[in-house]
């Protein structure tokens, strides 16, 4: 297997006048601009007496440079920190000491916000949007100021791509500790080496493609999902990127699909939800369209043809859809499958870099997170029916959590299995289906055990519910519910909210066995609190 910084060299001295990294509407850099760029980082960090394997952390939103930040950082061979932007500055700050970052590559704004006591370890920190020095040592700015002198000085003939060489025979060393959580008390400090982010690449080029493309990234890029599959995947597969910089609005995402014309979008259930809700419903709600639907013999010529006036408005390049991070709303994956929108849905987490499952949209099956990546096996005496904790095995697993010795035991099994925490089955032809999480299962007075997550899928088969959270109550099951703001608007008093409430949850029993039933549906005035990767924060709201 061919280590992936080895696959980007390959793309810097094949590709060097094609564009590599842009900002949607803004910087674009080549990757040749690229490499020079990661040439001066690296004498600057020889010049600041950075070894390799000291940790530098990148805490900025989303773009070109926080992309070359990275790459500079990982080809030198020291072990990059990315911490998510919108953490707390006291977050930021914890993780930073935490991981003994003696670097931090940021924003003025959250530079300003931060506690420097809170950081002893830092030498210096860098502004990512000016190019310049926020703070640091004598040795450090001394350091930083003559680095393009010297790189003028190292290449007087100009930078030659051709000769662009990584020394990087280190595939089991640590590469990245990517954070799973911002303020707690204990932070998990994903640790993953070089081998396993080479892994994820080899596996993506050989089930995804190996051609180079375009691709918008709409995702975190601190976030293991987003960093892996919209930039290190394609990035070492000659892409041109172009990052939105932030979880994007629907029109947003559809100007820039439309310009851009993918043929790969890597996204989550949130955004994907929205651009249903705003693109495909309006056109399978209409009285024509109802009626259509309903016609035996006309059905699948309406789906075809709205399915290609979906993905025209997609850009007419899309091939492959992937939704990770967060279980997809069961009547918006229904209804993609029917029109012939190329969707799939994954299952990872961080610790698996971030793929445990995915299949190709042509061998996908709705309802299940695609077949195992590596080896997987269901902790349960029968794996078919009998949901049990999913547990794994790979070249893309973690070697553990950064100074965190406990985590590490709990998340091993006595055989060597990771423990993903997470409930599902698995079929005789290997399309695993996730049940939820262990410490959300609800166990009902009669002994069942009740999935939170399948109950919520059930309440949002109503139209009028935008979010829903299922929580145990007194023994008692209750759906939160937060509604689509246009019903909600039309709620004028106490009456009609209980009325809505109540027509959620008769609605929704119907469809529900017995012990599951919902015991009361509460309004909720705004949307849940959710992480990077667009799951609800359940523990918020227990």
């Amino acid at each position: 297997m061919k280590q992936y910084l080895k696959k980007f060299e390959a793309q810097v001295r094949e590709r060097p006048d094609v564009p590599a990294l842009c900002d949607y509407g803004g910087s674009e850099f080549t990757y040749g601009e690229v490499a020079a760029a990661i040439e001066q980082y690296h004498i600057f960090f020889a010049a600041a007496g950075v070894r390799k394997g000291q940790k530098i952390a990148l805490c900025a939103r989303s773009s070109a440079r926080w992309a070359i930040s990275f790459l500079a950082v990982n080809t030198y061979g020291a072990v990059i920190v990315p911490i998510l932007a919108d953490f707390t500055p006291e977050g930021v700050s914890q993780l930073t000491n935490h991981s003994e970052s003696i670097l931090l590559i940021t924003e003025a704004d959250i530079w300003k916000k931060m506690d420097s006591e809170a950081t002893p370890l830092l030498k210096g920190v860098i502004n990512i949007k000016a190019d310049t020095l926020l703070w640091g040592s004598e040795k450090i700015k001394a350091a930083w100021n003559s680095r393009k002198k010297l790189f003028a000085e190292l290449f007087p003939e100009g930078f030659d791509t051709g000769s662009v060489e990584y020394e990087l025979d280190n595939p089991m060393e640590l590469a990245i500790i990517n954070y799973t959580s911002g303020t707690s008390g204990d932070p998990k400090g994903v640790m993953l080496t070089y081998n396993a982010m080479s892994d994820i690449v080899e596996y993506c080029q050989q089930n995804i493609g190996d051609k180079p493309d375009v691709l918008v990234s709409n995702l975190p890029l601190a976030h293991m999902y987003g960093l892996a599959m919209e930039f290190i995947y394609p990035c070492c597969t000659g892409y041109t990127i172009y990052f939105l910089g932030k979880i994007p609005s629907p029109s947003l995402l559809l100007d820039s699909l439309k310009k851009v014309k993918p043929a790969l979008l890597i996204t989550v259930p949130l955004v994907i939800e929205k651009l249903y809700t705003n693109l495909i419903a309006p056109q399978l709600r209409t009285g024509p369209a109802k009626a259509l639907r309903n016609v035996p013999g006309l059905r699948m010529a309406f789906y075809n043809s709205v399915g290609k006036k979906i993905l025209t408005e997609l850009g007419g390049r899309i091939k492959h859809i992937i939704v990770g991070g967060a279980p997809l709303n069961f009547e918006v994956e229904s209804d993609l499958h029917k029109l012939g929108i190329p969707c799939a849905v994954g299952y990872g987490m961080t610790e698996a870099c971030p793929l445990i499952c995915l299949e190709h949209p042509d061998k996908y099956v709705p309802g299940s997170c695609g077949k195992p990546i590596h080896k997987v096996r269901i902790a349960s005496p029968d794996p078919e029916r009998v949901p049990g904790e999913i547990q794994t095995k790979g070249p893309n697993l973690c070697i553990g959590y950064y100074k965190n010795p406990e985590a590490d035991v709990a998340a091993r099994t006595y055989d060597g299995w990771f423990r993903t925490g997470d409930l599902g089955i698995m079929d005789e032809d290997g399309n695993v289906f996730i049940r939820g999480r262990i410490k959300a299962l609800i166990l009902s007075s009669s002994g069942q055990n009740i999935y939170p997550e399948e109950v919520e899928q059930v309440v949002m088969r109503n139209h009028v519910v935008k979010e829903c959270l299922v929580v145990a109550r007194t023994g008692k099951i209750h759906a939160m519910v937060y509604l689509d703001p246009d019903t909600a608007n039309k709620l004028v008093n106490e009456d009609s909210q209980n009325a809505i409430a109540e027509e959620i949850r008769s609605r929704s029993n119907a469809f529900l066995p017995q012990f599951s039933q919902i015991f009361s549906v509460e309004l909720v005035d705004a949307p849940f609190e959710r992480t990077a990767k667009g799951s609800i924060k359940r523990h918020l709201y227990q």
